[in-house]
């Protein structure tokens, strides 16, 4: 499809309007079921122009899985990092110290999601919503298990043990990725940390955050996170249990389970990083 650069890009390549309803058969059609647990990664563009937009991509969302499911989504907000590391884009080196003295701590209430899409940025908001409290990597979840999820994401715990991520795995939960591929897979670092492989480091990052009443720049180790991979991974897992992406409006669409991939990805790094 490209890259869709406008709504009138999406317009032109839309036949029919998604819809609440049309997006709920679809949904079905992937294999969401009531109850389920569903971290999703998404791009509202590639679903075809949608009638209520990431609203109704939502709300079908909610309206399968009822309130005995959780539907769990990414809230990063990469803007709140250590500004020596940025790269799209980076920014001059004389900025940093006023970046690292001036940008406002994380407020899960107010911090807009930055890179996670329009669909991420509205479930943020949604009623009954929470949020959890870490300044970059923070997630946001609705439904039965919400509180196990999101509660006590400490900084450390990242994308790793003790993260969202992590209890989505304990309650073999499932990654949706619509319209988006591996790349944007954000389970697949939970692997990293998990596996041990060659070249494997850790690197310090700092963000802005409240300490006590106060406004302070934080400092801590994660992981040096790499995506590029991530991609050739997806094939060959999905090759591996002969998986079929379906369509949900116009998007490609993957259900797949994420204690199946996370395992997979586990060895898969130790043998080919």
């Amino acid at each position: 499809m490209g890259n869709i650069k406008s709504e009138l890009d999406v317009v032109k390549i839309t036949d029919q309007p998604n819809t609440v309803k049309s997006l709920k058969n679809d949904f079905l059609n992937l294999g969401i079921k009531p109850g389920m647990v569903i971290i999703i990664h998404s791009s509202l563009s590639k679903i075809g122009w949608t009638a209520g937009g990431s609203v109704s991509v939502i709300q079908a969302l909610i309206d399968i899985i009822t309130p005995e499911g959780t539907l769990v989504m990414p809230t990063f907000t990469g803007d709140n990092t250590d500004p020596s590391k940025w790269q799209n884009p980076p920014v001059p080196e004389s900025w940093w110290k006023i970046i690292k003295e001036e940008t406002p701590a994380f407020h899960p209430d107010i911090t807009p999601t930055r890179g996670v899409g329009k669909i991420a940025e509205t479930f943020r908001k949604w009623p009954n919503v929470i949020r959890s409290l870490h300044p970059v990597s923070s997630f946001a979840a609705w439904g039965k298990n919400t509180k196990y999820i999101i509660d006590n994401h400490e900084l450390i715990a990242d994308l790793g043990e003790d993260s969202p991520l992590a209890r989505i795995y304990n309650l073999n939960g499932f990654i949706v990725l619509l319209g988006v591929s591996h790349e944007n897979n954000t389970s697949l670092h939970l692997a990293e940390y998990r596996s041990n492989y060659s070249g494997k480091k850790y690197q310090m990052n700092g963000t802005a955050m409240i300490i006590n009443n106060n406004r302070q720049w934080i400092e801590w180790k994660e992981l040096n996170h790499d995506t590029e991979d991530f991609d050739q991974l997806g094939k060959d897992f999905e090759s591996e249990i002969n998986y079929i992406p379906k369509k949900v409006g116009l998007a490609e669409a993957r259900l797949l389970s994420q204690q199946a991939i996370v395992d997979y990805a586990v060895e898969w790094f130790a043998k080919n990083r």
